[in-house]
């Protein structure tokens, strides 16, 4: 993150809240000609509430700590608007008078066990993809919604709104849906890019519960009277509607200068795809379980989520809770000695989903599937990291072909950027040139869009070039032996 100048030297400042599953955090951007900078206001934890009806997030928390970034810039002064970015498909529920119908659902929960099968009853997996273009996860927005057929909650509700509309309403008193989050429901129409009508009919989804579609760009109302008195911002501080799914802004900033480009999103999840004009909703593309969802500027997200950091994430924890050391460099340091390929995982298996201890379920996946079991942290992170790379190796291989593309290099963004080993392995397992950073993609994105709505910034493309020109980036080229990548590859069933 670059140091910031005194204000005098840029145009405008920006508020981006940005919240991510682990942290949420309020950045300040400024942006000018050839110049774009990040300081960082407010950060707060995000710490999901297990009730005994199940994972919740705490959504009044976030709220107050999205409220105490904007204090820190009403404190900063000078704000021209502010956006906000989260997640995608979990939801709050808002009964006749506005109110909130209980704590929103973590996509995590397991509530929706069985969901997915009992609306595939009711439309075919086929249909459903052609209609939606959308990646089956079981916690998408349309299954969380079958989970909640008849409960009492789903019944007394009149407006579904998405965690981050749910933020923007509260500071502004509007309703709206942005599409690049709308788009990851499985309500929403991929070709048309409207709601499905059709596909809530037939799933008995009252229609009123979708708000009216919002784009990048869009105003989303200024601020609330009590919300412009504590946080010190004008009452008339616009609230601009940014790529709110914070994968959608993260690409926004890729600092793409070229054509024939990859991304990879690498934070929570890794989001590996390709950018694209239309979306593709072939069989062959619902059978390798790709996403067509929404990005800026009617452009089409083409990805596969994969379990990213997150498993790195959660043995931290565990770790942590048994006093165990936990230090980020010092793992790193102790897994780049670890022996190569010594034993793989699949990210994406099922065990990997929940909270719980993960190097005990890495440890057993490894031994179910006939491997050497990981005996040291070192080995443990190494397995994580080596298995991402396979990961995005796959995913991007598979998106190339399915689309018809060509890939030359691969834009690496997010927290995931500044982990110098899995940088190196993605070069290695792809045998592609790959670009690290910026790590603050998504505030990035958020601010960037910002700033074109208020005539700061042109299209796209410029707003990429102004990430390459003035973001901290770094450079891995393919190295090692390819064969030992690809024979990795086989043995996993990721090749």
């Amino acid at each position: 993150m670059t140091t910031i100048a005194p204000s005098s030297a840029y145009r405008s400042a920006f508020a981006a809240a940005d919240l991510g599953a682990t942290s949420g955090r309020v950045i300040l951007g400024r942006v000018g000609p050839h110049r774009l900078d990040l300081t960082e206001l407010h950060r707060f934890a995000n710490t999901p509430v297990r009730l005994p009806d199940g994972l919740h997030w705490d959504i009044l928390a976030l709220h107050q700590g999205v409220l105490e970034g904007l204090r820190e810039a009403g404190r900063a002064g000078g704000i021209t608007s502010l956006g906000i970015d989260t997640w995608a498909v979990d939801h709050g529920l808002l009964d006749a008078e506005g109110l909130l119908l209980g704590n929103p659902y973590h996509y995590r929960d397991g509530r929706t066990e069985g969901a997915a099968e009992r609306v595939r009853k009711e439309i075919g997996p086929q249909e459903l993809y052609g209609i939606t273009g959308l990646q089956h996860l079981p916690f998408n927005t349309v299954y969380q919604l079958a989970a909640a057929r008849n409960t009492t909650e789903l019944t007394a509700a009149r407006t579904l709104l998405l965690i981050p509309d749910l933020l923007t309403h509260w500071l502004t008193g509007s309703i709206g849906a942005e599409v690049t989050n709308a788009s990851t429901t499985g309500l929403y129409d991929a070709r048309s890019g409207v709601w499905s009508e059709d596909l809530l009919a037939r799933l008995g989804i009252d229609r009123g519960l979708l708000p009216p579609l919002r784009h990048p760009g869009d105003p989303a109302g200024t601020l609330l009277p009590h919300v412009a008195e504590y946080t010190g911002l004008p009452a008339d501080t616009p609230v601009t509607t940014v790529a709110s799914h914070d994968t959608a802004s993260a690409v926004a900033a890729v600092p793409a200068t070229e054509r024939g480009f990859a991304y990879i999103s690498c934070g929570t999840w890794s989001l590996a795809g390709l950018e694209l004009d239309a979306p593709v909703l072939t069989e062959a593309s619902r059978a390798a379980n790709f996403t067509n969802e929404r990005g800026v500027d009617g452009t089409i997200r083409y990805l596969r989520n994969i379990m990213g950091m997150w498993l790195l994430e959660e043995c931290r924890r565990t770790w942590d809770g048994r006093g165990l050391p936990t230090d980020l460099p010092a793992l790193l340091a102790e897994a780049a000695q670890a022996r190569p390929f010594a034993a793989l995982v699949d990210p994406d298996s099922p065990e990997f989903l929940s909270p719980g201890d993960m190097p005990a379920r890495i440890v057993d996946f490894c031994a179910r599937t006939g491997q050497a079991v990981p005996d040291s942290q070192g080995a443990i992170v190494r397995c994580i990291l080596e298995s991402l790379a396979l990961a995005h190796r796959t995913t991007l291989r598979r998106a190339a072909e399915l689309a018809g593309r060509e890939i030359t290099h691969v834009h690496l963004v997010g927290g995931g950027s500044r982990n110098d080993l899995l940088c190196q392995f993605t070069a290695d397992a792809t045998g592609l040139p790959v670009i690290a950073g910026p790590t603050e993609a998504t505030a990035l994105g958020n601010i960037l869009v910002q700033a074109r709505a208020h005539g700061l910034v042109g299209d796209l493309a410029t707003m990429r070039r102004l990430v390459a020109e003035t973001q901290q980036l770094r450079h891995y080229v393919p190295s090692g032996n390819q064969r030992r990548w690809d024979a990795a590859a086989d043995r996993i069933g990721l090749a």
